[in-house]
């Protein structure tokens, strides 16, 4: 425990019984002498009755410790006190920035007897993130107030509030390399799939419901089978814009949100189809997940997304500063950008080195015009007119894009995107 003391009327009172005193004797008057004394016994008695050896012990229970946003968590916290005597205390548990209070209180004044025990009893939901609960302040004072100290009870918890996950259908992505294990990407390699590739001549072993009686009717004494796409897992990095200038502020949400909720539902299909995933949040810094497979690659991605922020730094202020050395040659890069109009050279850069990109861009136009309403037509036309242009320019290049209005759900529009 850490204690903090509080005593400036203590220290007030104590000046003015002093005071009073040595102005007396310095003038031979006996009346300030005597106005000295009521001072002088409150600071005694302050000073008798102030608590000097607290014993105090707190525990932390949550209802859950993982979380969606919005959900009520219920929140115990248990003060005993372990010392001789019996205390009057002021218990305040300290929330952490960003919680919301929906009900109870996280304040309590007690007298608590030896080994008795006080619970504190609320309520908190909150957006998504981190959270860290440290411990309780407990405030006790003398009878007459004078002499406050504040002790610090450690009762230490952790909320994690994860992004809300969309469930999505296969998405279609062709990265050019994919890896040995069977997925459901196409490889662009003949072999055991469902999608047609072509047609070869008979090879032993070969089903016989593989024969293609069209092509051998036409060429006598040879046999010939169609021959199917292979399916396999990818190596897939997907890159979340969290720069400050790609963010667009709503009434109720920000854009960013979106883009977070958009990469938690393309990380989870993605690593549920058995892909290798990494995530790399790029903003005021580079965080980087390192990739891998299953569930616990699933929990790595969305922790770091939980506490994923939007920042400025003036070396990250373009794409072009994408380590993209992190991700495998060859491999599919899914960049979840609202995309500014200086970001289409490092996309194309990426895309000349044999990356296969595709860009999932919440529309940052549209998001902003049904804030500001109509009195940003004109300006609103002018910047759906830019942002075309840039779709437009990555379009040519052979990088595919989603151009997503976050009115509409992701899963619809990745839907029509792949129709």
């Amino acid at each position: 425990m850490t204690a903090l003391f509080d005593n400036r009327a203590l220290i007030g009172l104590s000046a003015l019984a002093f005071g009073l005193a040595l102005l007396g004797l310095a003038t031979l008057n006996g009346a300030l002498i005597m106005l000295a004394v009521p001072p002088a016994i409150f600071v005694g008695a302050a000073l008798l009755d102030t608590p000097t050896n607290l014993q105090l012990r707190a525990t932390r229970t949550l209802s859950a410790e993982r979380a969606l946003p919005g959900v009520m968590i219920d929140v115990h916290v248990a003060v005993t006190n372990h010392g001789l005597y019996p205390t009057p205390v002021l218990i305040a548990d300290v929330l952490p920035a960003g919680l919301e209070l929906t009900g109870g209180q996280p304040v309590c004044l007690t007298l608590l007897a030896p080994g008795a025990t006080v619970t504190l009893a609320y309520t908190v939901r909150g957006m998504r993130g981190f959270y860290h609960f440290n411990g309780v302040q407990a405030t006790v004072s003398d009878c007459l107030g004078l002499g406050r100290r504040t002790v610090a009870v450690a009762a230490p918890g952790k909320i994690l509030i994860m992004p809300e996950v969309v469930r999505l259908t296969r998405l279609g992505i062709r990265p050019r390399r994919t890896r040995i294990f069977s997925g459901t990407i196409p490889a662009r390699q003949g072999g055991a799939g469902v999608e047609f590739f072509g047609v070869r001549e008979y090879q032993a072993g070969d089903p016989v419901r593989w024969i293609n009686n069209r092509a051998t009717a036409r060429f006598p004494g040879s046999l010939y089978v169609n021959e199917f796409e292979q399916e396999r897992v990818a190596d897939i990095g997907i890159i979340l814009d969290a720069r400050r200038g790609s963010d667009v502020q709503g009434t109720n949400h920000t854009l960013f949100e979106y883009s977070v909720q958009a990469v938690a539902a393309l990380s989870d299909a993605l690593i549920s189809q058995g892909n290798r995933v990494g995530l790399l949040i790029y903003g005021h810094a580079i965080e980087w997940t390192f990739p891998g497979y299953g569930r616990i690659q699933r929990e790595k991605v969305l922790r770091a997304l939980a506490q994923a922020r939007t920042g400025d730094r003036a070396a990250l202020a373009s794409l072009a500063d994408i380590p993209t050395r992190l991700f495998p040659a060859r491999s599919q890069i899914v960049l979840v950008s609202p995309l500014q109009p200086g970001d289409a050279p490092p996309i194309l850069h990426m895309r000349a080195h044999g990356y296969e990109v595709l860009i999932v861009s919440p529309d940052p136009v549209a998001f902003e015009a049904k804030t500001l309403g109509s009195v940003a037509d004109l300006a609103a036309r002018i910047a759906r007119v830019e942002r075309q242009a840039l779709l437009q320019r990555l379009l040519l290049a052979g990088v595919r894009i989603v151009d997503w209005d976050v009115e509409t759900p992701l899963a619809q529009a990745l839907a029509h995107f792949q129709r």
